[in-house]
C-alpha cells in the first residue's frame, strides 16, 4: 500500500505490485471460472489503451512502436487491445520491441529504435524498467525534438514517487493515468490518514502521497470488510455479497460484473514538465477530451482542446512523429524488374571486366518522376534501389520503405500498402489491329445527304431559270419539249463551265449564272479538301469493336502476366480463363496479334500509349474505357513519407514537367505523328455550314425570275390591249353592216306588184 522513492527493496516491490495489476488486466476467463473464488479487485484498465489510440489519430501520427517487456505474458492481453484500438482509428504499429528483464542487454535494441524513422513511442513497462529506459534514452539523444513519448497506466500513476533526478529524463512525455476524484471528502480523509501514518513509519521519505495502488486497495479492503459486516456468514455468501456490493470507493463506483469490477472508462491525461507533471484534462470513453468532468464538461475529438504541450526539449510545435532517413541509414525503395514496357521501368544488370562485381541500372518515366519528385521535398532523403524479382502484389507487401514502378493501384493492395496520387490517366482499354476500309460510297462522304440533296435542288432551280429567261434567245434551248426538258436538266449542272456568259443576251440570266458560279466555286473546293481529308485520315478501321464479339467468336485476348488485369477479365468481363494468355513483355504482343495468335489485348491506358506509339499503324484503340485507379508509387500503410511525397508528385506535374517527361518517352517511339486515342470524327459537312451562300444564290435567281415574269406580264397585257380595240372596230363594223342589209331588205318588200316569194320562185326556176 506504501510507495517509496528510493531504494532496491521499493523498486522491486512496485514491480510485484505492477505485474500483479497487468495480470489482473489479463486475467482470463477460464481462470474465474476455475477458481470459483477468484475476484478481480483493480478496475480493467484495457480501456486506456483506446485513450492512447484517440491521442495519437488527434495529432495524425501514422506509425507507433510499442516498447514492452520481453516473456511477459500478461502484457499480450494489453497490446493486444491497443493494436485493435489503432486499427479502428487508422495509424498503424510498425515496430513491437521487447526489452529483455537485463536493462544491460538493451543497447541493440535501442540503437535500432534511433535510426528508424518512426519518433512515435508508447511504453508499457514497469516502473523500474520504465525509468532505465528514460535514462539510456536520454543518454543517446532519443529525448529531442520530434520524438513523442507515451506512457501507460500504472507507470504513469507513479510519477510523482519518483525523484527529481529521476523525472528530469522524461521531460516531454505524455501520458494515461487513471483518474482519481481528489476533491471528494470521501479521498481527502483517507489522504489525510494515509500521509499521517506514512510519515510516522517512514519519516525519512519526502513524498507522502499515495499510489494508485494505495487506492484501489483501500477499496479493495472495504469491499471485502463490508461484506463480511455480518457474522457467520460462509464463503459463498461472503462472495454472493461482494460481487452484489456497489458503494462508492476512493476510483467511483465499486461494481462487480462476472467477478470483475466494471472497467474505468475515465482516464487523466498528463504531460511530465520539470519535477513532476500538469494534468491536461481527461479522456472519457465514448465522448473525448475534456479539461474538465461533470456536467458543465465539454468534449472534444481533439487534444488541442486540453491546451499546450510541452513536448521534449520543451517544444511547443507538436512533432512530426518521424524523422527523414539519413546516409547511414537510406531509404530502401523496391524496384520490379518484371516491368512489361521498358519505357516505364527497365532495370539492367552490369558486371564489370571480371565479371564479379554486379550492379544495377534504372531507367524509365517512373523512375524520372520518382527523382523529380524528391528534388521538390523541403528536405534531403537519402535513397537506394533494391531489385525485386517477384510480382507487382508480392511487391506491395515486402517491407521496404517505398516501391516504384507502374504499379497499378488496386483495391486489394490496400491491405498492405498505401499509394500516391496517381500518376498516369486512369483506366484499362482494349486494342485490336486495324484494317483498311473499303467503302464505294466513300465519295459521298464529304456532304451529308441533306447537303446533296440541297445542292440538286438548287442546281435544277438554277438551271431552270437560266433556260426560261433565255430559251427564246438561244436557238440551242429550243425544240421538242422532251429535248427542253432534257436541256434545262444538262444546263442545271453544265452550264457554268459549258456555255460562256456573252451568250446570254439577258443581263438576268448573268446575274444568276455570277452567284451560282461562286457558290459552285466554294462547294467544289470543299468538296475537294474534304474527300482528301477522308481518305488520309479514314481510312482505317478496328477488326474488333466490342468485348461481345471476341466472347461470341471464342478469341483469345492478351494481357500481362503480372497485372491485375488476368482477374479483371475473368471475373468482370467474364472471359473463360482458357481464352486468356498472358505475356511476360510488351514486345511480345505485336508478333502475337501478326501470328493471329490473340485478336485483342487489354492494357492500362498508359501503356496503351506506349504500345501504339510502337505499332500505331497496324493497331488501334477501340470500345470504352475501363475504369481503373491509374499507376502510383507504393508506400507501408502509415509512411509518414506518403503525404509529402504525394504533394512533391502534384508540383511535378502543376509545372507541366510531368507531361514532358511522357512525351519525350512517347517521342522516342515511331509514329508519334498519329495520334490513335479516339476514333475520327464523322467529317461530313452540313447545309448549316451554307445556308448563307444558298439563301444569296436562292435569292438572286428567285429575283431574277420575278423581274423576268413582271416584264412577260406587262408585254402581254399591252398586246390584249390592242386586239381588244381591233375586236371592238371589227364588231362595230359588222354590226353597223348586218343593219344596213336588214334595211334594204325591209324596204323591197314594201314595193306594190311584188309578190312576197317572188325572189324564191325566180331563183328556182333558174
Amino acid at each position: 500500500m506504501y510507495q517509496r522513492s528510493h531504494g532496491s527493496t521499493c523498486l522491486s516491490a512496485t514491480r510485484d505490485t505492477w505485474q500483479a495489476a497487468l495480470a489482473a488486466d489479463a486475467t482470463p476467463k477460464w481462470e474465474t471460472e476455475l477458481w470459483t473464488f477468484l475476484v478481480q479487485a483493480s478496475p480493467n484498465q484495457l480501456k486506456q489503451m483506446e485513450a492512447i489510440a484517440a491521442m495519437i489519430q488527434s495529432w495524425e501520427w501514422h506509425q507507433v512502436t510499442i516498447i514492452y517487456e520481453e516473456k511477459e505474458f500478461a502484457a499480450t492481453a494489453v497490446l493486444s487491445h491497443l493494436s485493435n484500438a489503432l486499427k479502428e482509428v487508422g495509424p498503424e504499429i510498425s515496430h513491437y520491441v521487447a526489452l529483455p528483464s537485463l536493462a544491460s542487454s538493451w543497447s541493440e535494441h535501442l540503437e535500432r529504435l534511433k535510426i528508424s524513422q518512426n519518433r512515435v513511442f508508447v511504453v508499457y513497462l514497469s516502473l523500474p524498467l520504465a525509468i532505465e529506459l528514460f535514462e539510456k534514452a536520454k543518454r543517446m539523444k532519443m529525448m529531442e525534438k520530434d520524438c513523442v513519448w507515451i506512457i501507460t497506466d500504472p507507470f504513469a500513476s507513479l510519477i510523482l514517487s519518483l525523484n527529481a533526478s529521476t523525472i528530469s529524463s522524461m521531460q516531454g512525455i505524455v501520458g494515461v493515468k487513471s483518474y482519481i476524484p481528489k476533491n471528494e471528502p470521501h479521498f481527502r480523509d483517507f489522504h489525510n490518514k494515509f500521509c499521517q501514518r506514512f510519515s510516522l513509519e517512514y519519516p525519512e521519505e519526502d513524498n507522502h502521497e499515495p499510489s494508485i495502488f494505495a487506492a484501489q486497495a483501500y477499496d479493495a479492503a472495504w469491499t471485502v470488510a463490508l461484506a463480511m459486516r455480518e457474522k457467520k456468514q460462509g464463503r459463498q455468501q461472503i462472495l454472493s455479497n461482494i460481487l452484489q456490493s456497489d458503494f462508492h470507493g476512493l476510483s467511483g463506483k465499486v461494481q462487480f460484473t462476472n467477478q470483475t469490477i466494471s472497467p474505468a472508462h475515465t482516464f487523466q491525461i498528463i504531460n511530465v514538465i520539470g519535477e513532476s507533471y500538469i494534468e491536461l484534462g481527461f479522456w472519457s470513453d465514448g465522448l473525448g477530451f475534456s479539461q474538465t468532468i461533470g456536467e458543465s464538461a465539454t468534449f472534444s475529438s481533439s487534444m488541442n482542446s486540453l491546451g499546450q504541450v510541452l513536448w521534449p526539449e520543451r517544444a511547443r510545435d507538436t512533432p512530426k512523429g518521424w524523422s527523414p532517413p539519413t546516409s547511414a541509414n537510406p531509404l530502401k525503395i523496391g524496384v520490379p524488374t518484371r516491368a512489361t514496357f521498358k519505357q516505364y521501368l527497365k532495370v539492367e544488370v552490369q558486371q564489370d571486366y571480371s565479371g564479379n562485381n554486379i550492379s544495377f541500372s534504372y531507367k524509365g518515366l517512373a523512375i524520372d518522376l520518382f527523382t523529380a519528385s524528391l528534388q521538390e521535398l523541403p528536405f534531403d532523403l537519402p535513397y537506394k534501389f533494391v531489385p525485386f524479382n517477384g510480382t507487382f502484389d508480392a511487391l506491395v507487401e515486402q517491407k521496404f520503405d517505398a516501391a516504384v514502378g507502374s504499379i497499378a493501384i488496386v483495391a486489394k493492395r490496400y491491405q498492405h500498402a498505401e499509394f500516391t496520387v496517381p500518376y498516369t490517366e486512369p483506366g484499362m482499354v482494349m486494342i485490336v489491329p486495324v484494317r483498311t476500309r473499303k467503302k464505294a460510297w466513300l465519295f459521298i462522304k464529304p456532304f451529308t445527304n441533306a447537303m446533296w440533296v440541297i445542292i440538286g435542288v438548287t442546281s435544277i432551280y438554277n438551271g431552270f431559270v437560266i433556260w426560261l429567261i433565255e430559251r427564246n434567245n438561244c436557238p440551242e434551248l429550243k425544240g421538242s419539249i422532251s429535248k427542253q426538258i432534257g436541256t434545262m436538266i444538262w444546263l442545271a449542272f453544265s452550264t457554268l463551265f459549258s456555255l460562256n456568259g456573252n451568250k446570254f443576251s439577258s443581263n438576268l440570266s448573268r446575274i444568276t449564272m455570277v452567284v451560282w458560279l461562286f457558290m459552285a466555286l466554294v462547294i467544289t473546293q470543299t468538296y475537294t479538301a474534304n474527300l482528301a481529308s477522308l481518305l488520309t485520315v479514314s481510312k482505317l478501321e478496328p477488326t474488333v469493336v466490342d468485348v461481345a464479339s471476341l466472347q461470341n467468336s471464342n478469341a483469345m485476348v492478351g494481357c500481362s502476366g503480372v497485372s491485375y488485369i488476368w482477374k479483371y477479365l475473368q471475373e468482370v468481363l467474364h472471359f473463360h480463363p482458357n481464352n486468356i494468355k498472358n505475356f511476360s513483355s510488351g514486345d511480345q504482343y505485336a508478333p502475337a496479334f501478326r501470328s493471329k495468335e490473340i485478336s485483342a489485348i487489354f492494357l492500362d491506358r498508359a501503356l496503351a500509349k506506349v504500345f501504339l506509339a510502337e505499332n500505331c499503324k497496324s493497331f488501334t484503340m477501340t470500345g470504352p474505357t475501363y475504369k481503373n485507379g491509374g499507376f502510383g508509387f507504393a508506400f507501408p500503410r502509415g509512411s509518414q513519407l506518403l503525404p509529402s511525397v504525394s504533394q512533391a508528385m502534384l508540383k511535378v506535374s502543376e509545372s507541366g514537367k510531368l507531361q514532358d517527361l511522357e512525351n519525350a518517352m512517347l517521342a522516342s517511339e515511331k509514329c508519334t505523328d498519329i495520334e490513335p486515342d479516339d476514333e475520327p470524327p464523322s467529317l461530313s459537312l452540313s447545309p448549316s455550314y451554307f445556308w448563307v451562300l444558298f439563301v444569296f444564290t436562292g435569292g438572286t435567281s428567285s429575283m431574277a425570275l420575278a423581274i423576268y415574269i413582271f416584264r412577260a406580264c406587262i408585254s402581254v397585257s399591252e398586246h390584249k390591249a390592242i386586239c381588244k380595240l381591233m375586236m371592238a372596230v371589227l364588231k362595230q363594223w359588222w354590226n353597223k353592216k348586218r343593219r344596213f342589209s336588214r334595211r334594204v331588205s325591209e324596204i323591197a318588200e314594201s314595193t306594190p306588184g311584188n309578190p312576197p316569194n317572188a325572189s324564191n320562185s325566180q331563183s328556182g326556176e333558174v
